[in-house]
């Protein structure tokens, strides 16, 4: 059995829904700007991930239900988030054992407090290794399962076959996300590659949201975005 294939036997016997491997080499300055000259040292990443429970998702509309907010914090952030970077560890330690380099990201973890953004984009590995597109919630959309999916990524130099290309945006004139957005964060723009994220969306909006929920006590959390995306939910 060849390496990747053993990766992606591992990943989904300890419930990785979806395994995709990217070519980087296309997105390099990108990865250099936002996380540094070290990242571009790997040429392949591998993206990890886990679909989110519905009947936790679609109870985020009722804001006022403490129990439906603490479970999606919990259930599909935190302990989703811990299963990720544990796959992600299993992985990685089996890939330096067959001689290469490996650097697992954190699957939640930010490093730049004032472009609001973590060390490298999950999103981005997922969406060159095909198993995705950008939507207008600036999320990573899946034809079957939508936003409804939490990612992590391993950088590595092994020798692996990318799983796909980049998938053309399937959103159309749909913005569901961008009208039952609390805080108006989204313009509605489709994904276009060389554009900066700001051009789509405003992370700070999200940010004071979440702070103000804190300040008051309540639980920090939204997903609003999440919920609504049409292509989460028609599986049922």
């Amino acid at each position: 059995m060849s390496l990747q294939n053993e990766l992606k036997r591992i990943a989904l016997e300890n419930g990785v829904q979806y395994f995709g491997v990217a070519d980087l080499s296309d997105a390099a300055e990108f990865i250099i700007d936002q996380g540094g000259d070290d990242l571009s040292a790997y040429p392949y990443a591998i993206s990890l991930g886990i679909r989110l429970i519905d009947p936790i998702v679609d109870k985020l509309p009722h804001r006022k239900e403490k129990s439906a907010l603490l479970n999606y914090k919990h259930h599909a952030y935190d302990v989703i988030n811990s299963r990720l970077d544990m796959i992600a560890s299993i992985l990685s330690s089996h890939i330096q054992e067959n001689g290469y380099r490996v650097l697992p990201i954190p699957s939640s973890k930010r490093v730049d407090d004032e472009r609001i953004c973590a060390q490298f984009s999950h999103k981005l590995a997922a969406h060159m290794a095909g198993l995705g597109w950008i939507g207008k919630s600036c999320l990573l959309i899946t034809p079957d399962n939508g936003p409804r999916v939490r990612w992590t990524t391993i950088l590595t130099d092994a020798p692996l076959q990318p799983t796909g290309s980049k998938m053309e945006s399937r959103c159309g004139t749909c913005d569901e996300c961008v009208k039952i957005c609390p805080v108006n964060a989204f313009t509605g723009r489709n994904f276009i590659e060389d554009e900066s994220r700001e051009m789509r969306y405003d992370a700070k909006k999200c940010e004071d949201y979440f702070k103000v929920m804190d300040r008051k006590g309540q639980i920090p959390v939204c997903g609003l975005c999440v919920y609504v995306c049409p292509h989460g939910k028609k599986r049922k």
